[in-house]
């Protein structure tokens, strides 16, 4: 059986790896000058839109009468996790965010630290996950949607420890999840999986759709595709 052959655009964007994508991001945070907190922002507000359209058209709610359960890991999908809960509080949801706690050798990036001090003053109830998770399981299982901020495009590899328990725990929860970038245990290059992983009913990438997001046999993990634009230069996103 021959390779599958991924599109090359989608919606009239490039369709980028997961080092392209990196390489934007670095261009624009280290060459342009774009500050790393503004793209952050960014992606997150535009998660929380595509969050309060879903609460909305399907499932027929109030932005203002649902709950919204986060699951942020430890780096910058995490941070983008936290600015989204962030805005849907803001929009009138009640959300609580779950931190997966800092590593042994290192804390939360600088970007991750300001937005759990953002989301906190904002009122988003915000917890490191504990062992056993259980209060985790009951918020999970009374929300009505859950937002996947666990793993983004840098990761590959099966998911442990902390993204671990909250991948199962979502997914055992059978709430509509809004994936950010990427379904959390999905490579971003491939959309194959090791047995963790995410089944989102939208994913909301950020800048440019990446390559496993459009393989044929990651459409029922992904769902819903969006495109985010989240501030990145035209420049950095054209074709060549």
């Amino acid at each position: 059986m021959g390779k599958t052959l991924l599109p090359q655009s989608y919606l009239g964007l490039r369709v980028v790896s997961a080092c392209e994508m990196s390489e934007i991001d670095r261009r624009a945070i280290s060459e342009l000058g774009i500050p790393a907190l503004h793209l952050m922002e960014n992606a997150g507000r535009a998660v929380a839109q595509e969050a309060a359209r879903f609460i909305e058209d399907k499932l027929h709610r109030k932005v203002g009468e649902a709950m919204a359960t986060a699951c942020c890991g430890r780096g910058n999908n995490g941070g983008d996790g936290l600015a989204a809960a962030r805005h849907l509080k803001e929009m009138g949801a009640q959300v609580v965010a779950y931190v997966a706690p800092p590593g042994r050798d290192k804390g939360y990036g600088a970007e991750v630290v300001e937005n759990l001090r953002r989301a906190t003053a904002a009122g988003v109830l915000v917890q490191e996950l504990g062992e056993e998770a259980v209060d985790l399981d009951v918020r999970l299982r009374s929300s009505d949607i859950a937002i996947d901020a666990l793993l983004g495009t840098g990761s590959s590899g099966k998911p442990s420890g902390a993204a671990k328990i909250m991948i199962q725990r979502m997914m055992r929860a059978g709430k509509p999840i809004v994936a950010i970038d990427i379904p959390s245990g999905l490579h971003p290059d491939t959309g194959h999986h090791s047995g963790v992983f995410v089944t989102a009913a939208v994913t909301v990438a950020l800048g440019l759709p990446k390559r496993g997001l459009l393989a044929p046999h990651a459409q029922k993990n992904v769902g819903e595709l969006k495109v985010a634009d989240i501030g990145f230069p035209k420049s950095l996103l054209e074709f060549g």
